[in-house]
């Protein structure tokens, strides 16, 4: 792995196709509306991770179940990128991004009242579809609006949102869990959803102008994504960010009891343990967009998916040695660390292979993210609920397959990317 790194600290490699247009500095306003838009899947995937147990009692199902709950989300936000992030470069992003919301909104005032398991299940499936409006678009908008160290530092600080809301949304889970109940936890989703309409109403303006977009309806949405698919750097960026991100679902999925029926720590514990972790994300995320534009990004990639795989050898024998607290403790630790070094620096290299169709990247990356995610959670629970052991070999698994697709399908090395110094006023570029 070490020798495909580059020496050279260069921006991420030149964009295919890109577009003339000289790029925007992106207002205040907006990073406030895409950082909330971004916080949408953390929040209602972690937010309800201590309740689990509780959920499984009250609704009278099992472990696996309500595991399948957290599936039908992941497979929607995944179907829903797919879907939502085409039709984007067609029609522009403030569209599709309002419709999202409001369907959002709806399927998660849903969840709070289900009075059983598969309509919970229906709920969060059609609650992942539109909520994945808000996490595909945020790429697109930010790679519409601009470009190299600019676009590595803005997709940054959408990770770090990404990972400082799982810290918050255990701890404010267990809270409500432990206080009140598992649905109140999603009237609270459902107010900040509320919250988050409201700023894409009022902030959210259109990036994409009709002179850059793709008409053509369905025959141009598959030909724009013969184009992505066909970037074979791209799918090695892709694999390697969607592998990870798996490798970190199936530590999601199957923490809440591992850490409370293995390791015997309460709600209250496990949200420390589990928010604990999330903040070495958003440690090691901000070093990587400080890093943005001086350090190599396939440098840091290189890093991250070496010590992460390394990590998660570690758990496996950990895994089989009985899990001991405190090794166990460290080496989840370790491997979230190294999580910030990847997430960014990957997405801001596949996206810059295919800037002429920043919406169908950007879906393609949640698609197969979420996809994989969505797959791997029942799987890590097929040993029960006093068990790690699965848990460990799905994460090695992956982070095996991520090590693979980066080392074998991306380019050896970075060339520089010249960044954008003409731009547009903003008023111009960020119309309604």
């Amino acid at each position: 792995m070490s020798a495909s790194t580059s020496a050279a600290s260069t921006s991420a490699a030149p964009p295919t196709s890109a577009p003339t247009r000289p790029r925007s500095p992106v207002s205040t306003p907006l990073i406030l509306i895409l950082a909330l838009l971004t916080a949408v899947s953390p929040l209602a995937t972690d937010m309800y991770l201590p309740a689990f147990p509780e959920m499984a009692d009250e609704l009278g199902t099992s472990a696996t179940s309500i595991q399948l709950t957290l599936t039908a989300f992941l497979l929607g936000m995944g179907v829903g990128q797919l879907l939502i992030g085409p039709l984007s470069d067609s029609i522009g992003r403030r569209k599709p991004l309002l419709v999202g919301s409001v369907v959002c909104l709806v399927a998660t005032v849903a969840c709070a009242v289900a009075p059983n398991v598969e309509l919970l299940t229906v709920a969060r499936l059609v609650q992942g579809l539109s909520g994945a409006a808000g996490v595909v678009l945020a790429r697109a908008i930010i790679s519409d609006t601009a470009r190299g160290a600019a676009a590595a530092k803005l997709i940054g600080v959408m990770m770090v949102i990404m990972v400082i809301a799982p810290v918050v949304a255990p701890l404010a889970g267990g809270a409500i869990v432990a206080s009140t109940s598992w649905r109140v936890v999603f009237w609270a989703l459902s107010a900040l959803t509320a919250l988050m309409l409201l700023g894409a109403v009022t902030l959210a303006k259109e990036t994409l102008p009709p002179s850059e977009r793709h008409p053509g309806g369905f025959a141009s949405v598959i030909q724009g994504a013969r184009t992505v698919l066909a970037n074979r750097s791209y799918v090695g960026y892709l694999l390697t960010f969607c592998f990870s991100f798996a490798a970190l679902f199936a530590y999601i999925s199957a923490s809440p009891f591992v850490v409370q029926n293995v390791l015997g720590f309460s709600e209250g514990q496990f949200s420390l343990v589990f928010g604990g972790n999330a903040l070495l994300v958003v440690l090691t995320s901000s070093v990587a967009a400080a890093l943005a534009g001086r350090v190599s990004y396939r440098r840091m990639v290189v890093g991250g998916v070496t010590v992460m795989t390394l990590a998660s050898v570690g758990l496996l024998v950990s895994a089989l040695s009985g899990l001991p607290t405190v090794p166990t403790l460290v080496l989840f630790a370790i491997f979230q660390g190294s999580l910030g070094f990847i997430f960014s620096n990957a997405t801001a290299l596949a996206l810059a292979q295919v800037t002429s169709h920043a919406g169908t990247g950007s879906a393609f990356l949640g698609f197969v993210q979420f996809l994989l995610a969505a797959a791997i959670t029942p799987l890590v629970g097929i040993g029960g609920e006093h068990t790690a052991v699965p848990m460990a070999v799905a994460m090695l698994v992956c982070t095996v397959l991520s090590m693979l697709a980066f080392a074998t399908l991306t380019p050896r090395a970075e060339t520089p990317v010249v960044e954008q110094t003409e731009a547009l006023p903003t008023d111009r570029a960020l119309t309604h």
